[in-house]
């Protein structure tokens, strides 16, 4: 690697102030566990790094509210969410995604912020954000805003974050009644990246859906609600025939790209069948 400025700052305000967004050789850094692989690699060559390890004022932590709301500090590690007893009771597949994200020695460095922030749609955390309804609290030099995780990612590894811009906190609704579920297809190991990722999340009544939220990861540019196969599944009993209906509709809507872990045909037909098992899953409370 060559040489580099690493500063410190003691406040979100310092660090903020430290990023020149004009120059894209200086970046933040929080676990880092994505950037200093590109850094080995020689894809990111940076003139200077701004830790936020060092950072005050509440941008660690996981709290709770009354009705189950989660706010959850960009600087808080994936390992911290993975054992947090308040994420199990209130947004409990996020607990149960955790186990398979990666591996352990990364889960303890790398953070909730640094997950969204990099825009990768192969990570497990952005689809189970986006079917939980959650968002955002961005703060910049021109102050702070809230954004819709579904609307922070933008593309392939980009995000709608300006470059003088940082993620403070996730904010995850209270989910009443909603039951959700996550698969993840990988063509290795349990926590691998995944060739497909499935999120859903239901609300019923009864055997009836009332509404449903879909998201397909990892096959696509990003992380990607499927408003046709929303649409299919809202007012519609759990049976076979609404889910290929379903299945089939996610299958034409989405980008689906080929890469290493498989064809654009083959990840098509996934998308079909896992469609179906996630919604079965969420519905039967299965520990997906």
């Amino acid at each position: 690697m060559t040489p580099f400025e690493l500063i410190e700052p003691a406040t979100l305000k310092d660090a903020i102030a430290a990023i020149d967004p004009d120059d894209p050789t200086v970046r933040p850094i929080a676990g880092g566990t994505a950037l200093m692989l590109m850094m080995k690699a020689g894809v990111f060559q940076p003139s200077r790094l701004i830790s936020l390890r060092r950072l005050n004022g509440g941008m660690s932590g996981i709290s709770a509210a009354l009705d189950g709301a989660l706010t959850i500090g960009a600087l808080t590690s994936l390992s911290a969410v993975e054992h947090s007893p308040e994420v199990a009771k209130h947004a409990p597949v996020i607990s149960r995604i955790m186990e398979h994200l990666s591996n352990v020695r990364v889960r303890n460095m790398a953070t909730i912020g640094g997950a969204l922030a990099h825009g990768d749609p192969h990570m497990d955390l952005p689809p189970v954000a986006i079917v939980l309804g959650a968002r955002v609290r961005i703060v910049g030099s021109q102050g702070e805003r809230e954004l819709a995780v579904e609307d922070l990612l933008t593309g392939y590894y980009e995000t709608a974050l300006a470059p003088n811009e940082l993620i403070a906190s996730l904010y995850i609704p209270a989910q009443g009644k909603m039951c959700a579920a996550y698969f993840k297809v990988t063509a290795g190991s349990a926590d691998d990246w995944p060739a497909l990722g499935v999120a859903v999340a239901l609300d019923l009544d009864g055997k009836m859906i009332k509404s449903a939220r879909v998201v397909v990861s990892a096959a696509t540019p990003k992380a990607t609600r499927l408003a046709a196969a929303e649409k299919v599944l809202a007012g519609a009993a759990i049976n076979d025939k609404t889910l290929k209906t379903a299945g089939d509709a996610a299958a034409d809507e989405a980008e689906i790209l080929s890469d290493v872990r498989g064809s654009a045909a083959y990840k098509r037909e996934l998308l079909r069948v896992y469609i179906g098992r996630a919604v079965r899953a969420a519905a039967s409370g299965d520990k997906r």
